[in-house]
């Protein structure tokens, strides 16, 4: 039973009166996207609360103030027994209900209607046929791309309920009109849903009739006094910078909340940071009036060790292959180091406040419970590991950003008076290069490989063959009909899987699958685009694609990996990589075209070369929001060209790189991140 004194500080203090009489409650299911969804509201001027999904139905009735509902999606299936709970008779309040990806099955489940898992997953942007009589998709074009990801499908509906869009044969969106009863198994909070604002605005005030006569107030002037309030009189802040935006906004309100000499702004080099990072770090907050301490522990970062859940020390950071041991190990060194220097400023550490740029995509990947209580793990943010929550929970660490996403946060910035040199810099890990340098022992091969190889090999030379036909069945005839022309094409693109994997989030949870790799001649981007947006939803066990520059590759498909770890050479070698890329990149104005551009290293080798056992991918991400986003499409959101030429820069400066590789695939099913 729903009890606001249970909840987290941030979700009970949502339940205090507001002087707004028509609210829309998001009822939580555990979705990546639940605060992306009260934002898209808020955007367009109405008020929201987010509870958890086991509210009671009493809760909402006795809350005249309610007067609309969204259901979230969520990582589970409607049928696990672990699956949040939920009353059905919130159904029968009479108010219009928006149920979203798991939240549309949920409507269908307890309706009635079936649900069930499909031979294959839809993960990534896609092609809708909608009805547009539904007052949702009113004033909208037939055709809708939108984000779907999901494994369970609805797949047939009772009187009165009815389907107003498929995905092929997959039904996407479902209605009880005359019971105001919605359901989209796409995300339409998010920018891959290209019109999903719209159909808010559409179930907002063509269905639910509200008012849009919300204005946000002033957030510099609340965050100002969150930060007063929080320090009080006496408490020092120490400000971590890492010379990204969020750390930069965030010592700029430190420095017009309190006095200066109350903060104290601490860059700590961890040894993972971009080549001549940390000096330009200290220049630009230098030239905003900010004194920065710098600190170089790298030698402590590289031999930290910490301890898991279990109690269980981890290895070595320089030792470990394991990518939450290298986050856990650096977020718990990181705090360590703060400690150890505020000591030697002579302050007390019980009066020191950590301040940090967290942001709420951070935590909501993170499944943070200041967030969510039942959001899946992405993966784990370096600034919130189990040790910051612990402080969190203690009242030590401020976080005045944290109900900001990244553009909000730029916004802010030019507010404060941030020089756009330094707003506009792209998104860079707190752990740095270390979360870029994919470590392995050996190559990871599991009793599907082979036969994964085999059938990749079918489905781009003979996609008709028999042993196809099952994976193939619930294609789009027009994706069959693409599928056939590149098969056909006399250069012939090849695609296998690597013996490694990379993290992924598909269907609100996170995957851990195979990397695909496409070779051929000379890349035909479209044909690459849709090949990366088909396998991993007809491969169950790849989650992201990549395009190999260079000639086509015709030795065997790579079946090891080179032993790699946080070593000195191997962090130059990422670090010279890095520069290479974002310096051509900058040099020739592409660098504004995207929002992030991370430069892996993972250690495959293509070509059977001797002393070449790495390989270097670009991954170029568009998106306003950070929650999702789509790789650059070169000739079209980038110059080919010059992509062309740093991959050639690359391997002839770094003569011991196999492949430079162009990541293809959007989020989701992959991360921004490859681990």
């Amino acid at each position: 039973v729903f009890n606001p004194s249970s909840l987290p500080v941030e979700m009970a203090s949502n339940t205090s009166a507001h002087s707004h009489d028509q609210i829309l409650l998001i009822l939580d299911a555990g979705s990546q996207y639940g605060k992306v969804i009260d934002r898209r509201i808020r955007e367009l001027g109405v008020e929201t609360e987010l509870l958890p999904l086991e509210t009671t139905p009493a809760f909402i009735r006795d809350n005249a103030k309610y007067r609309a509902i969204i259901i979230s999606g969520g990582p589970q299936s409607v049928y696990e027994p672990d699956a949040p709970r939920f009353d059905p008779a919130i159904l029968g309040l009479g108010l219009p209900v928006l149920g979203i990806c798991y939240g549309m099955q949920l409507l269908s489940f307890h309706s009635g209607n079936k649900v069930e898992k499909k031979t294959h997953r839809e993960d990534g942007q896609f092609e809708i046929q909608v009805d547009t009589s539904s007052l949702l998709f009113d004033g909208m074009a037939p055709q809708q791309h939108v984000l779907l990801t999901h494994g369970d499908s609805v797949s047939e509906l009772n009187a009165p309920w009815k389907v107003t869009s498929r995905s092929g044969g997959v039904v996407s969106s479902m209605e009880n009109a005359e019971s105001k009863l919605y359901g989209v198994q796409f995300h339409p909070e998010v920018d891959l849903t290209e019109n999903g604002k719209a159909m808010f605005s559409n179930f907002l005030f063509k269905i639910a009739k509200l008012t849009p006569n919300y204005t946000m107030s002033d957030r510099k002037e609340i965050a100002i006094k969150q930060i007063q309030q929080a320090a009080g009189e006496n408490n020092k802040v120490l400000v971590l910078v890492s010379g990204g935006v969020d750390s930069a906004v965030c010592a700029a309100l430190l420095a017009k909340a309190l006095p200066h000499d109350r903060i104290y702004a601490l860059h700590i080099d961890n040894g993972f940071m971009r080549k001549d990072e940390s000096k330009n770090v200290i220049e630009a907050l230098g030239r905003v009036g900010l004194k920065i301490h710098h600190v170089d522990a790298s030698q402590q970062f590289y031999s930290g060790t910490t301890k898991l859940n279990n109690g269980v020390e981890t290895k070595r950071l320089d030792e470990t292959a394991e990518p939450e041991e290298k986050r856990k190990i650096i977020g718990d060194t990181f705090v360590h180091v703060a400690q150890r220097e505020i000591e030697k400023l002579g302050l007390q550490f019980d009066q020191v406040l950590l301040a940090q740029g967290t942001l709420r995509p951070d935590l909501i990947e993170s499944a943070s419970h200041t967030v969510s209580t039942k959001a899946a793990v992405i993966k784990t943010h370096h600034n919130d590991t189990n040790l910051i929550r612990e402080l969190r929970s203690a009242g030590r660490v401020l976080e005045p950003l944290s109900e900001y996403h990244k553009d909000e946060v730029r916004a802010l910035g030019r507010d404060l008076g941030l020089p756009d040199d330094l707003v506009q810099r792209q998104p860079f890990p707190g752990p740095g290069l270390s979360v870029r340098i994919i470590c392995t022992e050996k190559g990871y091969m599991d009793a599907s490989f082979d036969q994964t190889n085999k059938l990749l090999g079918l489905f781009l030379s003979n996609p008709e063959h028999a042993d196809l036909s099952a994976m193939l069945q619930e294609l789009r005839p027009e994706e069959k009909q693409t599928l056939n022309e590149i098969a056909k094409n006399k250069d012939t693109t090849r695609a296998f899987i690597l013996p490694m994997r990379t993290v992924g989030v598909q269907g609100d949870g996170r995957s851990y699958k195979y990397l695909c790799a496409l070779t051929a001649d000379s890349p035909r981007w479209d044909d690459l685009m849709f090949l990366a947006k088909l396998i991993p939803k007809i491969f169950q066990n790849i989650n992201r694609v990549v395009y190999v520059f260079g000639p086509q590759v015709t030795a065997a498909p790579p079946t090891t990996a080179a032993k790699t770890h946080l070593t000195p050479d191997v962090i130059s070698l990422l670090q010279e990589a890095d520069d290479i890329a974002n310096r051509e990149l900058m040099r020739t104005g592409q660098l504004q075209k995207v929002a992030q551009v991370p430069i892996i290293l993972f250690p495959i080798g293509f070509d059977g070369v001797a002393g070449q056992n790495h390989s270097i991918a670009i991954r170029t991400l568009i998106t306003l929001d950070f929650m999702t986003g789509r790789p650059a499409v070169p000739g079209k959101d980038i110059d080919g060209a010059v992509l062309l030429d740093v991959a050639r820069q690359i391997k002839e400066k770094l003569p011991s790189i196999s492949r430079v590789v162009y990541d293809l695939t959007s989020k989701p099913p992959a991360t921004t991140e490859w681990e």
